[in-house]
């Protein structure tokens, strides 16, 4: 396989903020067919630089990194595209592309409307 792709994350250095993340992962892992990592720019192991180094070893040629953040905010804008781009640099034959973060996907939307009506006890119009 040549293609993977990795879902980023903060990172946390409490073990309970990743377990969701680590379970929603394993989740996703089962249910895919394509290469699929969960990594974090910070704080965390994986790293994203350890994460695509492996990728790297394993002949990954192209991996795109799916920000798990609701918005692009300082670390989307500056932090994660530098280090991005180093990667490119250390990892030159690994195509490595950054995506949008999920919530700014139009069915991440849905969702998150979907459990916040549900909590409130209503049902969303289809």
């Amino acid at each position: 396989m040549s293609y993977s792709l990795i879902l980023l994350a903060h990172g946390s250095s409490d073990p309970a903020w990743r377990a969701p993340f680590e379970r929603f992962h394993e989740a996703l892992a089962t249910r895919m067919q394509a290469s699929l990592k969960l990594a974090y720019m910070e704080l965390s192991e994986p790293s994203l630089e350890s994460s695509v180094a492996e990728l790297a070893s394993a002949g990954i040629r192209r991996a795109e990194i799916l920000p798990l953040f609701f918005a692009a905010g300082r670390h989307l804008r500056k932090d994660v595209p530098a280090q991005v781009e180093a990667l490119r640099n250390a990892h030159p034959d690994v195509e490595l592309i950054l995506l949008p973060p999920v919530g700014e996907h139009p069915a991440f939307i849905d969702a998150l409307a979907a459990v916040i009506a549900e909590q409130a006890g209503e049902v969303l119009p289809t």
